[in-house]
């Protein structure tokens, strides 16, 4: 039960002496402006370095090493064989080391803008950020992003290292000139403290003893700043908070409530609510593996039994009723992309928040931010590792606290439905509230209703494939059917509702969406008029397809693939698209320069090569009867 980053399933050190205070901190930075060795250096200085492992990396050095004699002390964090190869670090590496005043857990992060996901990572426990820059470059496009993530995901604290200043003499004017413009740039960033410090990392100048090269500063080492900073103002502004993980049942007797405590403390007898429910209940004991304790805090993973028995699962929050948390569907939050594909905007993702995972979308994008002036730019989608500020909606209700009042319950990612991947970081912003005058008004005649005076029952049949697989022509054959059977049913074809319904929409992913989601609850509505619907669209993503069928439920949703070959369509090509889209008048064409995603499981899956129209629509009424939709 160890809290896992608010970003990232990977468990970052959760020791915490209790004779000393313990800082958290996170170097970041461009490519090569010194990370790793400045980290190799302070370990070094701090005697943290066994004397075996120092043999080792004296070893390394003459290997990989690019200091010629000396140490080379980046490659004690780049652990990687890829890292040292390359001369790059890749992942986040975590390391413990303590001085006499301080212990401190630092993330080195990796420079390379690909690896800004990772940075994130670091980023999200982190109390005091360490950025880096190269004397000879100044502040660059890296180091700006890094900022601004630093910023948005509430480190309140950084100190600019302007590194390897032995390289320009160790010139005052080059190190005023870079502090100067990093200051500008961040002005807006609401930083309680940023400390700038010259250094030379291989060196160690002004790393942990002042350096008679720099005369003309007369501010701390780092290392003295890094022991004396006070960071308690970082704390999160929220009473008592419990995301719930699983729920303890070893025999009848015992009922207890598993998870770690993200915000506040409780003891024995304080009352906490169920977010959501509103339901409240007493805290009988706090147990651990050590045995019943009296308090527990944030950080402690813990078992709470309850004095009453009241309804608990995983993923609910449990709070103090006198701080309670946000519970919407629909929120404002910033987003930091992190998937090679596009987002698109309506789209159905995961999104996990504490121990919470429900389908989530982009309603809007309100705008992305440039890396460079921090300017807010009208967007359409994001692509890789950049940040914008969207409006969400999710599926059910969620518990959360803005992510500037607490950075476990504010936090979320986003996560891709079919391929499990870690699509984006967010910190939630604020709640956003429907009009409290718009409401779901209760119906007298149910679907059940309408479906049974036509005896019959109400379904969506959605065709999928690619143009010129034979969707339509099966549709209506099927409809010929259904009619002739004395069945009631209501075809949609793709090309028909765009001429009227979805007439402003184009052909990008972000309007296929959008189409898809228009028709899914046009397809709802006609369902609960009790109509067996069937639709031919080729709607090419299982994520919009799947979206499509949560908005049907609790309809019967009858996914058929309608499984023609790519070159069999092209011969097909009954309304010339294909040669049009050959030709560049038509972009975004699905099979050519747009993919086309197949159903894994779809529920029938008609194969139309050598089969007839008039079999296939059989095929389809008897599937049909199958699920109980006709007789």
């Amino acid at each position: 039960m160890v809290a896992a980053p608010a970003f990232s399933g990977e468990n970052v050190p959760a020791f915490e002496p209790a004779d000393k205070p313990l800082l958290r901190f996170l170097t970041c930075g461009s490519v090569d402006d010194g990370k790793s060795t400045l980290i190799g250096r302070l370990l070094h200085e701090s005697a943290a370095i066994p004397s075996d492992q120092l043999a080792s990396l004296e070893r390394d050095s003459r290997r990989f090493g690019t200091t010629g004699d000396d140490i080379d002390f980046s490659l004690l964090l780049d652990g990687l064989e890829d890292e040292r190869q390359q001369r790059i670090t890749i992942d986040v590496a975590y390391r413990f080391f303590a001085t006499k005043r301080r212990s401190f857990i630092v993330a080195d992060s990796p420079g390379h803008e690909q690896y800004t996901r990772n940075m994130a990572t670091g980023a999200s426990t982190a109390d005091l950020a360490l950025l880096l820059v190269d004397a000879r470059k100044g502040a660059v496009a890296q180091t700006r992003r890094h900022s601004l993530i630093c910023s948005l995901l509430g480190i309140r604290h950084v100190v600019l290292a302007v590194n390897k200043l032995d390289l320009v003499e160790f010139d005052r004017g080059v190190f005023d000139a870079i502090v100067d413009e990093f200051r500008r740039y961040v002005s807006d960033f609401h930083f309680a403290s940023m400390e700038a410090i010259p250094i030379s990392a291989r060196y160690g100048d002004n790393v942990s003893n002042r350096s008679p090269r720099t005369p003309w500063y007369r501010g701390p080492s780092l290392l003295d700043y890094l022991e004396t900073i006070d960071v308690t103002d970082s704390g999160d502004s929220t009473g008592f908070r419990f995301p719930v993980q699983w729920i303890s049942r070893p025999h009848d007797d015992f009922r207890g409530i598993a998870g770690t405590v993200a915000a506040g403390s409780v003891a024995p007898g304080d009352p906490v609510i169920v977010a959501g429910s509103g339901v409240e209940a007493t805290i009988k004991e706090i147990v651990t593996f050590g045995g019943p304790v009296d308090r527990a805090r944030k950080g402690d993973a813990v078992t709470l039994t309850l004095a009453q028995e009241i309804d608990v699962t995983r993923g609910d929050l449990l709070t103090s009723p006198r701080s309670r948390a946000q519970f919407a569907d629909q929120f404002a939050a910033h987003l930091i992309w992190m998937k090679e594909e596009q987002l698109v905007p309506g789209r159905s993702y995961w999104l996990k928040v504490g121990t919470r995972t429900v389908p989530a979308s982009v309603t809007t994008l309100k705008h992305r931010i440039d890396i460079d002036s921090g300017a807010h730019i009208a967007a359409r989608t994001l692509a890789l590792n950049e940040i914008g500020f969207c409006n969400f909606a999710t599926a059910r209700q969620i518990a959360f606290d803005p992510y500037a009042e607490n950075r476990d319950t504010g936090a979320f990612i986003l996560i891709d439905r079919f391929t499990n991947e870690t699509a984006a970081a967010g910190m939630i912003a604020f709640g956003l509230h429907r009009a409290s005058n718009v409401h779901m008004q209760a119906l007298t005649v149910s679907a059940e209703d309408r479906a049974a005076l036509k005896a019959q029952h109400a379904a969506v049949v959605w065709l999928t494939g690619l143009s010129g697989a034979g969707k339509s022509t099966i549709a209506n054959a099927l409809e010929a059917r259904l009619l002739a059977m004395g069945a009631h049913s209501m075809l949609l074809d793709g090309d028909n509702v765009r001429h009227g319904l979805n007439r402003d929409l184009g052909f990008t992913d972000t309007d296929r969406v959008e189409n898809i989601r228009r028709l899914g609850e046009v397809a709802k509505l006609m369902a609960d008029a009790g109509l067996i619907v069937i639709t031919a669209f080729i709607s090419p993503f299982r994520a919009d397809r799947q979206m499509a069928r949560e908005i049907v439920a609790p309809h019967p949703f009858i996914e058929v693939f309608v499984d023609t070959p790519l070159d069999e369509c092209i011969r097909r090509d009954p309304k010339g698209l294909y040669a049009k889209a050959r030709a560049g008048e038509i972009p975004n064409f699905t099979g050519l320069d747009s993919p086309y995603e197949p159903p894994e499981e779809p529920e029938l899956r008609l194969s139309t090569v050598r089969r007839s129209v008039d079999a296939l629509a059989e095929t389809l009424i008897e599937t049909l009867r199958a699920h109980g939709i006709v007789g």
